[in-house]
């Protein structure tokens, strides 16, 4: 399954909202350098879909806000 995340780094707080079955907006307090933005929006995909969740990786937007995640559900 693939899912859309607008991701915002450097935020105040973190946050984990769904606006849609496939898209999400998050908000990390990491900032986004040497991958430490993209490593803590990946651990909160993986709470936010727990056990169910095989693997999850970033398919495209690496270095950029809007990403797309594939999460594989068991």
């Amino acid at each position: 399954m693939y899912i859309k995340l607008k991701v915002t780094p450097d935020s105040k707080e973190e946050q984990f909202t769904k606006i849609a079955d496939d898209h999400f907006d998050i908000r990390v307090k990491e900032p986004a350098e040497q991958n430490r933005a993209n490593t803590r929006v990946l651990a909160l995909v993986r709470e936010h879909f727990g056990p169910r969740a095989k693997a999850i990786r970033i398919v495209s937007g690496h270095q950029s806000p809007s990403k797309i995640i594939s999460v594989d559900i068991v």
